[in-house]
């Protein structure tokens, strides 16, 4: 069996990490299978649905390295909904209801007045032909139910294992709106079908809709693929990341300077019995991907984490494995290999930079320590050992030593008190700034 997966975002919002964890774990499965990984763009709503959206889905993904194999758009796929619904109808599987949603919402009121699970009572299928007549008269348009067989539906879940759904205690679903339009379930189970999904790997959040699912791909007369649901996302404080999804979009990421690299090293081992660890390389990722590693507890996202493993990458990266994007921000291969150890973005090159290429204004601490250092500081081009030998003189020609010798001389070269090793700055500022500097010039 080929092994095809799918990722179905609806292009009514921006990707966040919650969805792209998902659409990470099918990749990854995909590429260890030697499958293919399908984007399937779910814009049946055609009102909320814009094709701004769905090309900033895609500019994610490629931001991400996940690539795809196929793509489908839904809202050029209603001939085949179309033929599903009719097959459902007049199999007596799909029937129209005519329930106001204020009718409907009095009834779940009443039965849990009641002591009763707000399930719908199906009063649907008793309505007389005259009634509906009159609905029609009344200018009612039904939504359309599916009919569940009200029995266990199971399955061995790669995930949870063996699962169970009783369909008695869920309301026979809508699939049809009032106003025509498909919703999530029936377009879903009507293209795995089509293009040979094999697993559908998605959030827990989605069990009992699996339940229902199931008994839609026996009545379209398929079987259904197999099914994994994973843990959800919560925030590092242990509530609901759902109403901090603006800021934590892939979008606001990439716009903050984090690295692709870091999102997917991190969102690939949460939630899994695996450590987290700055992994640039996405095959490397699919090799380690295994369903039996996937836990079931939430798993917790924290953006300390991302933004440390952010720095993490960043200090492993070699000038060459990004040297356009330094080059393009005036960062030599000198500088990169000095500041690298101390950057959580890249774009916080700039500031040593232009530390070490602008004027700064110094800041003395110890002016006579300073204007020593100065006098010291050898003719000609600084190099490696340049910066030991002075602070070497420094240190016998004035007996300070330690934080008082070299918290002055950082304050008065780079006008911070931290930063990379001023061995490795040192030859970058030059002899001529650096005396000017430690004699408390603008240099």
């Amino acid at each position: 069996m080929t092994v095809r997966v799918r990722f179905a975002p609806s292009p009514t919002g921006k990707l966040h990490v919650g969805n792209v964890r998902a659409a990470l774990w099918n990749w990854l499965f995909a590429r260890k299978s030697n499958g293919q990984f399908v984007l399937r763009i779910d814009d049946t709503d055609l009102e909320r649905s814009t094709k701004a959206y769905e090309e900033a889905i895609k500019t994610d993904l490629a931001w991400l390295g996940l690539s795809y194999d196929e793509t489908m758009r839904q809202s050029e796929r209603f001939d085949r909904y179309d033929a599903a619904a009719e097959k459902l109808k007049s199999d007596g599987l799909l029937y129209p209801c005519y329930e106001t949603p204020e009718e409907l919402d009095r009834k779940r009121k009443l039965q849990r007045a009641r002591g009763l699970p707000p399930v719908y009572d199906r009063s649907a299928l008793k309505v007389t032909p005259e009634e509906r007549d009159a609905f029609e008269a009344e200018g009612r348009r039904p939504h359309w139910r599916f009919k569940l067989s009200q029995k266990p539906a199971s399955w061995n879940d790669l995930i949870r294992g063996e699962t169970t759904v009783d369909t008695s205690s869920v309301s026979d679903p809508v699939l049809i709106r009032e106003d025509g339009v498909y919703l999530y379930t029936l377009p879903s189970c009507v293209d795995d079908l089509d293009v040979n999904i094999s697993h559908v790997m998605r959030g827990e959040d989605h069990v009992t809709n699996t339940g229902v699912q199931i008994e839609i791909f026996t009545a379209l007369g398929a079987a259904a693929p197999q099914f994994a649901h994973h843990s959800l996302l919560i925030g590092s404080d242990g509530e609901s990341l759902s109403k901090r999804f603006g800021s934590l979009s892939i979008e606001a990421m990439r716009e903050a300077g984090l690295e692709p690299s870091a999102i997917t090293s991190l969102l690939a081992k949460l939630g899994t019995a695996d450590p987290v660890t700055a992994e640039p390389d996405l095959n490397r990722l699919a090799d380690d991907f295994s369903f039996d590693r996937l836990g079931r507890a939430p798993a917790r996202f924290d953006m300390a984490e991302l933004e440390a493993l952010n720095g993490r990458l960043l200090h492993e990266m070699s000038f060459a494995d990004i040297a356009d994007r330094l080059q393009s921000i005036g960062v030599s291969e000198a500088l990169w290999n000095a500041v690298k150890g101390n950057l959580v973005r890249l774009q916080d090159a700039n500031e040593w930079r232009d530390v070490v290429e602008e004027e700064i204004d110094p800041i003395i601490e110890d002016a006579s320590l300073t204007t020593n250092a100065a006098d010291l500081v050898p003719d000609g081009r600084l190099d490696d050992l340049s910066w030991t030998i002075l602070t070497t003189a420094l240190k016998e020609k004035t007996g300070v030593k330690g934080k008082k010798l070299f918290m002055p001389l950082r304050l008065a070269l780079t006008g911070k008190a931290s930063g990379p090793e001023m061995a490795a700055l040192f030859p970058l500022i030059g002899a001529e700034k650096a005396r000017a500097r430690l004699r408390g010039k603008r240099a």
